[in-house]
């Protein structure tokens, strides 16, 4: 029996939603709204993050294949989305239960006044007792606004919304020691409560024709979900009952645990982390890396050894270690230009050079999301 008075948001992808031809499998998705009404039943709370809506549209439109241009792509995805929408509604209104569709694009929560509205439109939702079924409104989204997949619109939502858990439902049955599908010596790992190297080398890319996200980016998104003190388990979409068993607890698929002694991040930090645009990267020292990893420091210019990508003061960039792994994002304190010019330099030999209103530091820690 699935733990009563939470709120769960889920998220499946179209290569778990469409059947071998590429249509919508509604079988499948009645199945999934029986658990949702199980879950809300149990006094549960639920959010469905669901793709499928290009891969609807494709079918409708009689195309064979996923196309490679974006006008026919969001064509697809303007005709899709009613099909996806109502495929829920319909099985949903059966049972009592309303639904309510939420189109996002990257800009409505990049935004922060923006990013607080669509927390609020969520929020009005569950409090009305209806079901939110969230996808980017890929009609009219551009490339600088996607969200990439909707593994990471699902984290950015959990973390909206405040979730109990987040679930995503993938067409594999979670993360391996090494990639299944060649390697017959892989094992599932059921738990992880770190992100390290080892876990971020195992994360493969996408073999869908159907889907955009692989399973790097729902390591990605539960990352950021553990940052947000959000459990989050990665598991396969269709097997009977997948809702319910992860819950309840059960051992399905790939539990990311945050530490039990870890305090989730705040709503600004996770703003900053999950839904703000990157615009470029800061590379750091091994010293600097250490402090802001072991110690929660603020990133100062001293520490910064390369810079990668055009950006202006006050926007987001990615913050790596010496072998480039991502450690966290930040708004920055320097434009690239200005950092070019500082990055090894101490703060008082910057104030001494360029006045003290320019020795700031490169990231401040209140300003900066440790993954």
């Amino acid at each position: 029996m699935a733990a009563a008075g939470r709120l769960i948001v889920f998220k499946v992808g179209s290569s778990t939603l469409v059947d071998e031809a590429g249509s919508l499998d509604r079988v499948f998705i009645r199945s999934l709204c029986d658990q949702i009404v199980a879950l809300r039943e149990a006094g549960n709370q639920v959010v469905v993050v669901s793709s499928g809506a290009a891969a609807a549209g494709r079918d409708a439109l009689g195309l064979s294949s996923r196309p490679s241009d974006m006008a026919t792509l969001q064509a697809c995805a303007s005709v899709g989305q009613t099909a996806l929408t109502e495929a829920y509604a319909e099985v949903l209104r059966e049972r009592g239960v309303l639904c309510g569709q939420v189109l996002l694009t990257r800009r409505d929560v990049v935004d922060r006044d923006a990013y607080l509205n669509a927390r609020n439109t969520l929020t009005r939702l569950l409090e009305l007792g209806a079901v939110p079924v969230v996808n980017e409104n890929d009609t009219v989204s551009v490339a600088e606004f996607t969200f990439g997949d909707n593994d990471m619109l699902g984290a950015i939502v959990s973390a909206l919304v405040g979730a109990d858990l987040y679930i995503i439902l993938s067409d594999v049955c979670g993360l391996y020691t090494a990639n299944p599908s060649v390697d017959p010596t892989a094992t599932l790992i059921p738990e992880v409560t770190q992100v390290d190297r080892s876990i971020s080398a195992v994360a493969g890319d996408s073999s869908s024709s159907f889907g955009t996200g692989g399973m790097s980016s729902k390591v990605r998104a539960a990352r950021g979900m553990m940052a947000a003190g959000i459990p989050t388990v990665i598991c396969e979409g269709r097997r009977p009952c997948v809702l319910l068993d992860v819950a309840a607890g059960k051992s399905v698929g790939t539990r990311f645990r945050p530490p039990a002694d870890a305090t989730p991040e705040a709503g600004r930090k996770l703003w900053i982390g999950l839904a703000e645009v990157v615009h470029g990267t800061i590379e750091l020292d091994e010293g600097a890396a250490a402090a802001v990893l072991g110690h929660g420091a603020s990133i100062l210019p001293v520490g910064v050894s390369r810079v990668e990508g055009t950006f202006e003061a006050g926007e987001v960039v990615n913050v790596t270690n010496p072998a480039g792994e991502l450690i966290g994002r930040g708004v920055v304190g320097y434009s690239s230009d200005d950092m070019l010019r500082v990055r090894g330099l101490k703060l008082e030999v910057i104030a001494r050079f360029l006045g003290e209103a320019a020795a700031v530091p490169a990231v401040h820690r209140d300003e900066l999301l440790v993954l």
